[in-house]
């Protein structure tokens, strides 16, 4: 989006970038963050001050801008900006731990009806309200998939239209003779549920796993996988294209808003083995329901689902083109992610042409 508008300013509760991904990506962006993001060690725990942030967001002042664009995944559309100012919100999620999954995140974080998790549930509570407040201050809502807008349509009562996030498709070629192995790709956190698919692969000895990524969940992991299931950790951009790539598939347990990495593995031939749940459904064309299939869904989130769509993927897996992986990420390109949200740009601007 910087690059779509250049002379931009970017608002962020927290920055963490590192300075050469700045000068790679924001090259002359002018960032401006909250007090927060000034306390000491606050990269260790910031997810922890996740209550202050409705009251952090509200103290940016972008009254001065002619757009504001705001990219959500929890607070950033809840900025405050004039009546008569274009707000477009690129909806990534509602609140995810506010909304429906509040109790998968609770549960994961062992919180039940104690004081601590009384207290949790309370500050969910008021960021519920604060997210209801708030849903109708943008002009106009984007979501980043079907599932997303159906979760706009059902909490906020909003209509919403759908541009996929973009891939960098142009970075893949479509490999056709695969590796002997499996992959999986994400950040490595409870609800998107590696563990399910860790724990299949080690009841699998003679299939092998690379688990791509790092996170707080990586440990645990660890603990739990056998010899068959190799962690590579965060790679460089080349050995995570060239990783995904090779994989026989790849394999996800989550329920992701979209999955930029499901489309990225499809841009290079690479099947998809996926819960059909979330994005997943967007980026896959099925086996059995389309004529060029792309993956395999899978209906549970349980161990022996995903040891049965291997299962099947293996005994079916001629009827599954790489070629038709690739063409099929086509559809979520860098160049129709940049043609859809100008359009969009120059829809909530003429609404306002009259103020």
């Amino acid at each position: 989006m910087c690059g779509l508008f250049p002379n931009s300013e970017v608002f962020t509760l927290f920055d963490f970038l590192p300075e050469e991904i700045k000068e790679e990506f924001f090259h002359g962006v002018r960032f401006h963050t909250s007090f927060a993001n000034r306390l000491p060690f606050v990269e260790k725990y910031y997810r922890a001050l996740f209550f202050l942030g409705p009251f952090l967001i509200e103290q940016f002042d972008v009254t001065d801008y002619d757009l504001v664009i705001s990219s959500s995944a929890a607070f950033s559309r809840g900025v405050l900006t004039r009546p008569d100012q274009p707000h477009l919100c690129y909806v990534h999620s509602p609140v995810r731990y506010a909304w429906d999954e509040q109790f998968s995140y609770l549960q994961q974080g062992r919180l039940g009806f104690g004081p601590k998790g009384m207290l949790f549930r309370y500050m969910l509570h008021n960021l519920r309200m604060w997210d209801t407040r708030t849903a109708h201050g943008p002009s106009m809502m984007i979501a980043n998939s079907s599932y997303v807008r159906s979760r706009i349509r059902n909490i906020y009562g909003r209509n919403a239209e759908v541009i996929h996030p973009p891939v960098a498709c142009q970075e893949f070629e479509c490999v056709t003779e695969k590796d002997d192995y499996y992959v999986s790709a994400s950040f490595l956190a409870p609800y998107k549920r590696t563990d399910l698919v860790v724990q299949a692969f080690t009841e699998m000895p003679d299939k092998r796993l690379v688990v791509v990524g790092s996170g707080p969940q990586l440990k645990e992991l660890q603990a739990m996988a056998g010899p068959n299931v190799e962690f590579a950790g965060h790679l460089s951009r080349r050995d995570y294209i060239r990783t995904l790539s090779h994989a026989r598939a790849m394999v996800f347990a989550g329920c992701e808003d979209f999955g930029i990495a499901l489309a990225e593995a499809q841009a290079g031939g690479t099947p998809l083995l996926a819960f059909g749940r979330g994005g997943a459904r967007d980026i896959v064309r099925p086996l059995g329901k389309s004529e060029d299939p792309t993956g395999i869904l899978f209906d549970t989130q349980s161990v022996d689902a995903v040891k049965d769509v291997v299962a099947r993927f293996e005994r079916d897996s001629g009827m599954i083109r790489p070629e038709a992986c690739t063409l099929n990420a086509g559809r979520f390109s860098e160049q129709r992610f940049d043609q859809a949200v100008l359009r969009s740009v120059g829809a909530v601007q003429a609404t306002f042409s009259d103020f």
